[in-house]
């Protein structure tokens, strides 16, 4: 094992409560139906609270958590910006209901899939998604205001996930890399080391985001992207909007890398580099 998960990524959450808080937390909720003189304030008694809790912490969560509109809009304000600055020459939305694959057109590259999804340490968030076939290039884009857990812990199970998937699909289901980034990303809550190279979007200051490439399948290998030797182009076309020229790409850009140690254990390598001389890597 390599140093804890959080170095998958290299900021961390200022102010977010411990765990033992949050338990203690879920403990006063789980309680509280035994307490009628406190629900009586309220105007429900302690049957009517109990029945009710499943439902109302449903109704909080979807209250608490940020809209899957104000997720899209952010990541297509990112992406436009690609067009205003001629990185990109068109960017395609998914049209409502449909998967949140976007196509963006880079001339240097071709068609870009991105696909939009949530915190990556869900299924639905890993694993549910496919490589659209006009793609050259397709980028898992992790959408994750959540501070349950630091941004390397999430990109950890994310990939632990991926992993998986890679190892039991096909070549042209590999993705040429993932990239975890949204609102809170340079914020109070999650303080970013890439700062200084900010830049306005939408009225918002935005750091650049953490990319990482990932493998391409190899049947007849036993080593896949371990010392990041995998070549891709959007990183390098994404980042150069932050004012990152191509001299200097590479040392924003991370990687994933699997190894097979032997027939029953896959190893896995998550590094992440934020600048010059400035990486964070997470093996297990």
């Amino acid at each position: 094992m390599g140093k804890s998960s959080a170095a998958a990524a290299p900021c961390r959450h200022v102010g977010a409560p411990p765990g033992a808080v949050v338990e203690r937390t879920v403990e006063v909720l789980a309680t509280l139906g035994n307490h009628p003189d406190l629900l009586s304030r309220f105007g429900i008694s302690s049957s009517e609270y109990i029945s009710a809790l499943p439902a109302a912490i449903e109704s909080l969560r979807g209250k608490m958590s940020a809209s899957n509109s104000g997720r899209r809009a952010f990541l297509q304000g990112v992406l436009e910006y690609l067009v205003s600055q001629g990185v990109a020459t068109s960017v395609v939305a998914p049209d409502y209901g449909e998967d949140t694959v976007y196509r963006v057109e880079v001339p240097s590259i071709g068609a870009v899939a991105v696909v939009q999804k949530g915190c990556p340490d869900g299924v639905h968030s890993s694993n549910k998604w496919k490589v659209p076939r006009w793609a050259d290039e397709t980028y898992l884009w992790w959408v994750c205001p959540s501070l349950k857990a630091h941004p390397g812990e999430h990109i950890a199970k994310g990939v632990n996930r991926l992993k998986a998937k890679f190892l039991s699909e096909d070549n042209d289901e590999a993705l040429s890399g993932i990239i975890f980034h949204n609102e809170t990303c340079g914020s109070a809550l999650r303080p970013c080391p890439k700062q200084a190279r900010s830049i306005e979007i939408d009225g918002r200051l935005v750091p650049p985001p953490c990319v990482y490439t990932m493998p391409a399948r190899d049947s007849e290998g036993d080593s896949w992207n371990w010392n990041g030797e995998r070549e891709v182009k959007f990183p390098e076309a994404l980042l150069s909007i932050f004012g990152i020229g191509p001299d200097e790409a590479h040392v924003y850009t991370g990687f994933v890398g699997f190894q097979k140690k032997n027939a029953d254990i896959i190893r896995t390598t998550i590094s992440t580099r934020y600048g010059p001389a400035r990486t964070s890597s997470h093996r297990s």
